[in-house]
């Protein structure tokens, strides 16, 4: 029998090339180049909507990544498309689905930031989320005339400078600043323009946005870093939060411990989304299930395997190391992505495993979650992290596209439903609606 609960779970699906597997590409029922056509893109947007998704989700960087080119061409280029511009084509196809796009404050100045999701915002009606990244590789900064990364520590500072710079001027105008009085000739009401005027530590701002306030208060913030740092400034200024976990335990103590932090910055709990990455592989029965999976696992390509792991351990050489040695746990400590580095260590320290059962381990989500099984079971251990404080819902990567996708929403999303967990329709018009985030105040309101 359904059971019913008022607490809903959200749903991201987070579109990744053409499938989070690492050999997606390689599988012969896909389009390999479906992820740089926006006609595939419309389509994928439509079935994660009509499934009632709260939002699709772009990931990025922001540059080519290094030699050897022959090594490159093996794998698939997972950032075709711009991801902003991508989601304004996106957001005329569709009518209450979030549209969130990732964007680094470290190589965009925050005013050019600020008015590109404003602009989204407006033309979605309401529905604009950037998830705030910091990036975490040299090939990146290399793009941009750096010979390497800012260290970890220095992009923090800059982005908690940056989010406030970026909110001050989506609040460049109240909510009914624009009067358009024509017989006082007054297009706005220069009471309610609030102009920015920073000199801090790394950005120095003087002006304002030309775009007027968003539908929804604000674009939603988005935040995905895991490290001490990237925890404190998720709890400090994001509303929602993609994170990779293992296990229910490690994702409760990460829920637990993240919603304890909101109280230093006058946050109340539910103020605050946190989705684990979720990678299902889907089928009517658990062999059908685990056939899928291991058809994609026979695919990955063992030189695509370790660089995978070397990337996300901070560009780490490996190749003293055949792969079938244990995973090595004296790596030093880069100035990558520290989550993910730690998360990689912990599960191979944890299960003995070897470099090529690691990336055998990781090729599916990147570190996330990986699950196989039948609609019901997948539903069940989705229930259980949700109803034990270890997610607020899930940010899905499906393994290929569109199947993956399909897959969830045909399957998964009724039983689901079934059970009350999710929504059978929208309720909203905008994203910070359908999260069930409060519409922010304007800092100035009521000060007339």
């Amino acid at each position: 029998m359904p059971s019913s609960t008022s607490r809903q779970l959200h749903l991201g699906a987070f579109f990744f090339g053409v499938g989070h597997h690492l050999a997606a590409w390689r599988d012969p029922r896909l389009d390999a180049g479906a992820a740089s056509r926006i006609e595939s893109l419309r389509q994928w947007a439509r079935i994660a909507e009509d499934a009632k998704f709260d939002a699709i989700f772009f990931a990025d960087n922001v540059g080519l990544p290094g030699g050897p080119d022959d090594v490159l061409a093996r794998n698939a280029l997972w950032y075709p498309m711009e991801p902003t511009l991508t989601l304004a084509a996106l957001s005329q196809a569709t009518t209450h689905i979030g549209l969130v796009a990732t964007v680094s404050s470290t190589y965009l100045p925050p005013y050019q930031l600020a008015r590109k999701f404003a602009t989204l915002d407006q033309l979605s009606g309401g529905r604009s989320g950037w998830n705030l990244v910091t990036s975490g590789s040299d090939f990146e900064a290399r793009s941009f005339g750096l010979t390497q990364q800012l260290p970890h520590a220095e992009r923090y500072s800059r982005a908690r400078e940056y989010v406030r710079i970026v909110q001050g001027l989506w609040d460049t105008w109240e909510d009914d600043a624009f009067i358009h009085d024509r017989a006082a000739n007054r297009f706005f009401d220069p009471a309610k323009l609030h102009r920015v005027d920073v000199d801090g530590d790394h950005y120095r701002v003087h002006g304002g946005l030309q775009t007027p306030r968003s539908p929804q208060g604000r674009p939603v913030v988005v935040q995905a870093g895991s490290s001490d740092d990237g925890q404190d400034l998720a709890a400090a200024t994001a509303e929602l939060v993609f994170t990779a976990q293992q296990t229910p335990e490690q994702a409760q103590a990460f829920y637990r411990g993240l919603k304890a932090r909101l109280a230093a910055f006058g946050r109340a709990p539910d103020s605050l989304k946190i989705l684990p990455g979720l990678s299902p592989f889907i089928g009517r029965s658990a062999q059908e299930a685990q056939e899928k999976f291991e058809q994609l696992q026979s695919l990955i390509d063992p030189v695509l395997g370790v660089g995978l792991l070397s990337t996300f351990l901070g560009n780490v050489d490996l190749s003293a190391y055949s792969v079938d040695d244990p995973f090595p746990q004296d790596l030093p400590v880069t100035e990558g992505w520290k989550s993910r580095q730690a998360l990689f260590a912990d599960l191979a320290r944890r299960e003995s495993l070897s470099i090529r059962q690691l990336y055998e381990r990781v090729a599916g989500a990147r570190g996330h979650w990986t699950v196989v099984g039948t609609p019901e079971s997948i539903a069940d251990q989705i229930e259980h992290w949700f109803r034990n404080e270890a997610a607020d819902g899930f940010n899905i990567l499906a393994p290929t596209l569109p199947h993956g996708l399909e897959d969830f929403a045909r399957l998964v999303v009724p039983e689901l439903q079934r059970r009350g967990l999710f929504r059978r329709e929208y309720a909203h018009r905008t994203l910070r609606g359908n999260l069930g985030l409060a519409r922010p105040a304007h800092p100035a309101a009521g000060a007339h």
